[in-house]
């Protein structure tokens, strides 16, 4: 297997309607490429490619990776 092929995923659960998943670019100027909608109880399977670096998750999910598990927190009125 290449060393250049990603193989490390990561899970989004998404633990109430409207969960935002952006996908960030590499390089000098970071920018938004991609960007998903999910509903309570959907789930996306990702990994970071040669374009996306970083992936920013708004709203309530769960997420886990080969790094571990984590719960995004939200503020509550």
């Amino acid at each position: 297997m290449s060393s250049k092929s990603p193989t490390d995923f990561f899970v989004i659960k998404a633990l109430e309607d409207g969960v935002n998943v952006i996908g960030l670019t590499r390089g000098s100027d970071t920018r938004f490429h991609h960007s998903e909608k999910l509903d309570k109880g959907e789930v996306m399977i990702a990994q970071f490619t040669e374009h996306t670096s970083a992936v920013k998750v708004r709203g309530k999910a769960y997420i886990q990776s080969s790094h571990g598990e984590i719960h995004t927190e939200t503020e509550e009125a």
